[in-house]
């Protein structure tokens, strides 16, 4: 058999043979190149605006038409560029950036030499600049690829960079563009991008379908930066921010994290600069979703912007076309910087939730106020009633929390002229100086604090609050929830001073029956499983006693705290993770602790004593991350008197 077949090859064919190996032309080899490089008017953009940046402007003003396709103008007041360095500018592999040709210590943006000869391929592209010391500037256009003359003209100090009719070069591009709007919006992003990244910087952004963005210089420092990111992530972003500042092992990593109940449907306000460089690298990605894990819903994603500072060797940024990803020579340990940085942030961050809940409130009570809809909403008339005996405290209170006793001494009288009956009245136990039991001369007093005083229990769920300057409304079953989660793992981590986390033990053990695969799942965590205070030990075929459950709970259902967690040892298995049960929760074990403090915590339909709601908002107070609960909701809600006078019209 022939090794090869010596035939002709048939041009008719839908896939010719291969011919001989030839050099391609210069221009066709600019127009490959233009493929990786330039893919859409965005990335056209981006490539431009970096060279704007290392050739030290200090402002940029980006304008652009027909989403970028029919024009992208990019002016700039950096150091411009003489004849010579011109004429090279537009040369592949032409670049005044790698002096010493060490691509281990790269200290600019770019660095290739393919972005102006790329672009210039595909588009009609012209370059005017001046340097500071030139009496006139320069010109010089490329068309398709073909080099022009470079020749005299007017201009300011800095370079103009015009791309018209991009893509008209090579057709075919075009079909797979997005609409102008689409595309005008990616633009949008990658200013932004580079905008936060270089805030010291003036960069401006008009255009066709794009909102006008306007970012004056700011001064280095968190101040500055803060009031770029209020420009860029929305006015309210530093009021719901905290500060980020750690250093590890020659990384710096500085910036402001939203906080968990300040999220965004996407993870488009996530801005991860390294180096001055803004990158969408995975690994700081899953960090942050790590750092987040359980103070946030998971199909949420949190708005922060965090800067990784380094030797330039210890990160290489040659690994992606469009130099949007990195990779550190130590991974883990970056890693473990941003998920420690951010949690440590939050923590410092203690109870606070998002400010927009309150807004967000307002305007779902504005949509059932007014007249009218008090015409369609109102209840019928009702005579006034004597009210019935309110609540009255009892002599003594219990040094057990949150008890279940005394619950016959709430009254149940519905009060004349509402809807509903609160479901206890902290007003009756108001003492002789006008404040809740336990009042004592010279502490603070309960409105003072920043949950202030409970006044109510509102449909056995809601605790209603009174501060200063406004009301507080408590989910107490997400607050609770939050609180035991807390303390289990602070157990855990032998915060508390005993050893690991607390546990009691049943009076009578407790036989929970489960499917025969899920017994044998939970009887080979079970050494796991001890460590968070959950005793158990399989009993037969298809089920497992348990003899201690973590003291946190209280008295939880133990049948479905074991079949919880069952259930997660399934999912790990269909995960197809491989691994034993006890591996899983020594690296879920926070996850775990979360599922159990579900069933420890409050339910809504509970009614508590005006003093258990004062302890439960003082308790929430101390406890960091107190602001959402375990699966990322908001605990309670905020609202000033002066948007309550508002939405009635006083103001």
């Amino acid at each position: 058999m022939p090794l090869a077949d010596a035939r002709p090859a048939d041009p008719s064919s839908p896939h010719p043979r291969a011919g001989a190996v030839r050099r391609l032309d210069p221009v066709l080899v600019d127009r490959i190149a233009a493929g990786e490089v330039v893919e859409r008017p965005a990335a056209a953009v981006k490539e431009l605006v970096e060279n704007a940046i290392d050739a030290g402007a200090t402002a940029i003003a980006v304008e652009i038409e027909g989403g970028g396709r029919r024009l992208i103008r990019v002016v700039d007041d950096g150091r411009g560029m003489t004849a010579e360095d011109l004429a090279l500018a537009v040369e592949r592999h032409a670049t005044s950036k790698l002096p010493d040709g060490d691509l281990s210590a790269i200290g600019t943006l770019g660095f290739r030499g393919e972005a102006l000869p790329s672009i210039g391929a595909v588009s009609r592209l012209g370059i005017t600049t001046r340097t500071r010391d030139a009496e006139t500037g320069l010109a010089l256009v490329v068309d398709a690829g073909a080099k022009g003359e470079i020749r005299p003209a007017p201009a300011r100090p800095g370079t103009r960079v015009e791309v018209a009719d991009l893509f008209h070069a090579t057709p075919a591009r075009l079909k797979f563009l997005k609409s102008d709007r689409a595309e005008a919006l990616a633009v949008s992003e990658v200013v932004k991008r580079l905008a936060v990244a270089h805030p010291q910087i003036r960069f401006a952004l008009s255009g066709d379908g794009v909102g006008a963005l306007s970012c004056p210089p700011e001064e280095p420092g968190p101040e500055g930066l803060a009031r770029r990111l209020a420009r860029v992530l929305g006015r309210d972003f530093p009021e719901n921010a905290a500060p980020v500042d750690a250093a590890r092992e020659g990384f710096a990593l500085s910036g402001h994290v939203g906080l968990p109940t300040y999220h965004r449907g996407t993870g488009g306000a996530i801005h991860f600069v390294v180096n001055g460089r803004p990158v969408r690298d995975k690994l700081l990605l899953g960090a942050v979703r790590g750092a987040y894990a359980d103070v946030m819903a998971s199909d949420r994603h949190p708005a922060l912007a965090l800067f990784i500072a380094c030797d330039p060797r210890m990160v290489d940024v040659n690994v992606h076309p469009a130099k949007t990803e990195v990779r550190f020579r130590d991974p883990g340990l970056v890693r473990a910087l941003v998920v420690s940085a951010i949690r440590e942030a939050l923590a410092r961050a203690g109870h606070r939730a998002s400010t927009t809940l309150g807004g967000d409130a307002l305007a779902a009570l504005r949509t059932h106020t007014g007249a009218s809809a008090f015409a369609r909403h109102a209840p019928a008339p009702v005579r006034p009633q004597p009210i019935g005996r309110s609540w009255q405290a009892p002599h003594a209170v219990g040094d057990g929390g949150f008890e279940e006793g005394g619950q016959a001494a709430y009254g149940a009288a519905t009060q004349p002229g509402f809807g509903f009956a609160p479901s206890a009245d902290a007003r009756a136990a108001a003492s002789s100086h006008g404040e809740a039991p336990g009042f004592l001369e010279g502490a603070p007093a309960p409105e003072d604090h920043p949950l202030g005083a409970a006044r109510a229990q509102l449909h056995e769920t809601y605790i209603l609050a009174q501060t200063r300057d406004g009301i507080v409304l408590v989910d107490m079953h997400a607050a609770h929830e939050r609180l035991v989660y807390e303390r289990l793992k602070r157990e855990r981590a032998g915060e508390t001073g005993g050893a690991g986390v607390a546990r009691q033990m049943l009076l009578v053990p407790e036989i929970v029956e489960l499917d025969p695969d899920d017994a044998a799942r939970v009887a080979d965590a079970a050494p796991a499983l001890e460590t968070l205070g959950l005793v158990v030990e399989g009993f037969g075929t298809g089920a497992v006693c348990v003899r201690e459950t973590p003291a946190a709970l209280g008295r939880p259902d133990v049948r479905a705290l074991v079949r919880d967690l069952a259930d997660a040892l399934a999912e790990n298995d269909q995960a197809g993770d491989g691994r034993a049960g006890s591996d899983l929760l020594a690296r879920r074990r926070d996850a775990l602790l979360s599922r159990m403090a579900c069933h420890g915590s409050i339910r809504a339909g509970r009614r508590l004593k005006p003093e258990e709601m004062d302890a439960l908002l003082r308790e929430m107070e101390a406890t960091p991350l107190s602001g959402q609960c375990n699966h990322g909701r908001p605990t309670f809600v905020s609202l000033s008197l002066a948007d309550i006078e508002k939405l009635f019209g006083r103001r």
